[in-house]
């Protein structure tokens, strides 16, 4: 299976208490976007933080970016695109982009490394991993 083909679309609607007062979603809200489409495409793909959790590790975020292109207003509809970028290094790397009435939004990557059970940094790929990989078609 080829990378490109490893990404999800996740649609969302923007709720009113992601907007400030002038109504237009606050810069912050974007992260969560990103997780949702995150959290969607590791569920379609089988890469969850609970099976890395059920592994003895966890993934946290090391690394963040958005660019805003066009502000989303209370109740526009979204499509998050999440795509994986697939790394020989013991990290998840993750692409966004966000689109409302088919106008790019918001652009962002993310990327995230394993930490153990005595949150040590682990700088190998995890058993599993490497078995998604492989099943993948990344390795």
């Amino acid at each position: 299976m080829n990378s490109l083909k490893l990404s999800v679309s996740t649609p969302l609607r923007v709720r009113f208490h992601e907007c400030d007062p002038l109504q237009i979603v606050w810069h912050g809200n974007y992260y969560k976007y990103f997780e949702e489409g995150r959290e969607h495409f590791c569920s379609q793909h089988g890469i969850s933080y609970l099976e890395a959790k059920k592994n003895g590790y966890a993934t946290p975020i090391v690394k963040s970016k958005c660019e805003h292109k066009l502000p989303l207003k209370y109740g526009d509809e979204i499509v998050v695109e999440t795509r994986y970028i697939n790394s020989e290094a013991a990290k998840l790397i993750f692409s966004y982009r966000i689109f409302c009435s088919d106008k790019l939004i918001c652009t962002g990557e993310t990327t995230q490394v394993f930490i153990d059970g005595n949150a040590e940094l682990v700088l190998y790929n995890p058993p599993f991993f490497l078995d998604w990989k492989k099943k993948m078609g990344l390795i």
